[in-house]
Parts: structure tokens; sequence; C-alpha cells
């Protein structure tokens, strides 16, 4: 299958662009680069640098090849950013999606899968998370990509387009050989952060908020590891065949790991001692999210291969000592 990974020089992204070659499968990727990595695309893939918006430039991209499938990668994912500019985040997560869903429609490349979030979830009443509970967003972000599944929904029901949304937990880790991994700026995933810090290229890492009603005062959330997600991404290709399938998954470990214990993973791998620093908690931290995957395990087969945290930390504190500068191109 040819398939064209919208974000795909992004974190996750990359990530399924190398598993889509490893499972036998073409893949060009269209990135802007604003937060991508050239050099997180595989030689030989081909980058068209193209803005998510450009309606022109997207309709070169769709007339000069034939795609099988689109992913979608390529949305603002900052939650503090989105209540600051929330319509930096509308204009590039909403709209520019439907720019993108107008032209590989008016092309004829009906099957979709996208990268949605938790986030959707808002603060859950119950635990773990299901598909069927409700979604009630606190933040622009969160928003947005709800807003782009209820239209995915429109254009299942009235137009035949088959997807696969994908509600991420925690993403986390890197490529197991240390070839690709994370590279934010800024960056605000705890696991890199945290391995920042330890290894002093950054300030003691803070902990917002040590008085939540968990085991050891701080946040729960689920860590997934990057390539069990894109393995996901691609385990639903089939699911895809028929025309409107409408598809809905969680992925996470449906493990609830507390900042403390990822902090205490990271010094156990690395043999490091991470300074940590206290703060009040942040407005809107739900105490816990983790997710119940059982919808996903049961209908394409997916099982993470990383269940616990260490595994995880390995392979991101691998891609740290491969890349200590990340990529090297900001």
């Amino acid at each position: 299958m040819k398939v064209l990974v919208a974000g795909g020089a992004g974190y996750i992204g990359s990530h399924c662009v190398r598993q889509l070659l490893a499972a036998g499968h073409e893949a060009a990727v269209l990135d802007n680069l604003a937060y991508g990595h050239r050099a997180a695309v595989p030689p030989g893939v081909k980058l068209h640098l193209v803005d998510l918006g450009d309606a022109a430039a997207l309709e070169r991209v769709f007339r000069a090849d034939k795609f099988d499938l689109v992913m979608h990668f390529a949305a603002f994912c900052y939650v503090g950013e989105s209540v600051q500019a929330p319509l930096k985040y509308y204009l590039n997560n909403v709209a520019a999606t439907y720019t993108l869903l107008d032209t590989m429609m008016r092309h004829g490349v009906r099957r979709f899968v996208f990268s949605s979030t938790c986030a959707t979830y808002g603060v859950p009443a119950k635990l773990p998370l299901t598909e069927d509970m409700p979604q009630t967003p606190i933040n622009p972000y969160g928003q947005t990509k709800l807003d782009v599944e209820n239209a995915l929904k429109a254009l299942a029901h009235g137009q035949g387009l088959s997807f696969a949304a994908f509600r991420y937990f925690n993403a986390a880790g890197a490529a197991e050989d240390g070839s690709i991994g994370e590279d934010h700026d800024p960056e605000t995933h705890l696991i890199p952060l945290a391995i920042g810090a330890a290894q002093g290229q950054r300030p003691a890492l803070e902990v917002y908020g040590t008085d939540y009603p968990t085991p050891d005062g701080t946040c729960l959330r689920d860590y997934v590891h990057v390539d069990d997600l894109s393995r996901a991404h691609i385990a639903v290709f089939d699911q895809l065949a028929k025309p409107g399938a409408a598809l809905f998954y969680n992925l996470g470990t449906g493990t609830p790991t507390s900042v403390l214990e990822v902090i205490k993973a990271v010094e156990k791998v690395t043999g490091l001692k991470a300074p940590v620093k206290h703060s009040p908690r942040r407005e809107g931290d739900p105490p816990a999210l983790y997710a119940d995957s059982t919808k996903a395990q049961r209908e394409l087969g997916w099982k993470p291969k990383f269940k616990s945290i260490e595994p995880i930390v390995e392979t991101a504190w691998r891609w740290h000592q491969t890349k200590p500068a990340g990529y090297g191109d900001r």
C-alpha cells in the first residue's frame, strides 16, 4: 500500500514511517518542518515540503502521485500553548486538516488514519477510559481533535470515507536502535526532560503537584511506546477496506505510572540523579489518566510490546546517548 504520512518528519510520524517500510508498504512524507526534522525521514522516502493548509501545494502533491491511504500526524500539540493561542490551533489542527481531507477526497483517496488524543475526554468521571465515555475537552488542543473526529464521522456517513482515529495516551520512548527519537523545541514530555535534567543539560525537573489523591501524590499517566503506537496504525489497514468504516481506538498500556515513578526509572536506567523542583499543581491536570485498550487488542490483534516504564525509558536513553544534541538541525 502507498501511504502519504502528513507530519511524517515529526516524533510519532517518523516512527510510523519506519514501521510502514518494515511492514513492506511504500511511504511518502508531507511536512513543513516547523516541528519535524529532515533527518528523521529515511533515505529514499520522498519528502513533500508543504504546509498542511496550502491547498494549491496539496493539490500538486495529489496530482503527482496516487496514494491508497493518508495518515495524519501534522497537528500542534502543546496544551498550554493552545490555551494562550487558540486560533493557531484551530487554523492548523482543524482548518488545515479540512483542507487535507477535501483534497484527498476529491482525488479518490478514501482511507484515513488520524492521530487523535485522550485529551478529547477531558477530566474522566471514572477509569480506565473506554472509547464510549463522554468527550468533554478542557483545552483548545483537545477540542480541535474532537472537532476533526466529528468531521470524520460526517464524511464516513455522507461520503463513504473509511477512517480510524487513535486516541493516544502518553507517547514515549524511541526506536530500539537509537536511530530516531524525541527532539522537540520546546520539550514538554516528562522522560526527555528527566533525562536532560539527570545529564545536567536541562534545569531541575519541575514536578507539578505532590498532593494528588494518588499513591505518591503525583499524577498518574499511561506511557505507551511510540513504536507500539505505530504498529497499531498499520494493524488497522484491513479494517478500512469497507467504505464508511468509522473506527475509534484508545492506545495505552493500561498501566498507570506516576511522575515520581518515571523519575526513579530514569535514574535507575541512566545511573544518574535527576534534580527535582516541586511546584504547585497546574490547572487542568487530572490526577490520573489511563486507558482501557481492550477494543484495539480485540479488533486489531494489537498488543503493546513495551508494557512497563523501564524498557520504554531504556529506548529513550539509547536515543539520547546516540544523539545527545538530537537531530542537530535547530
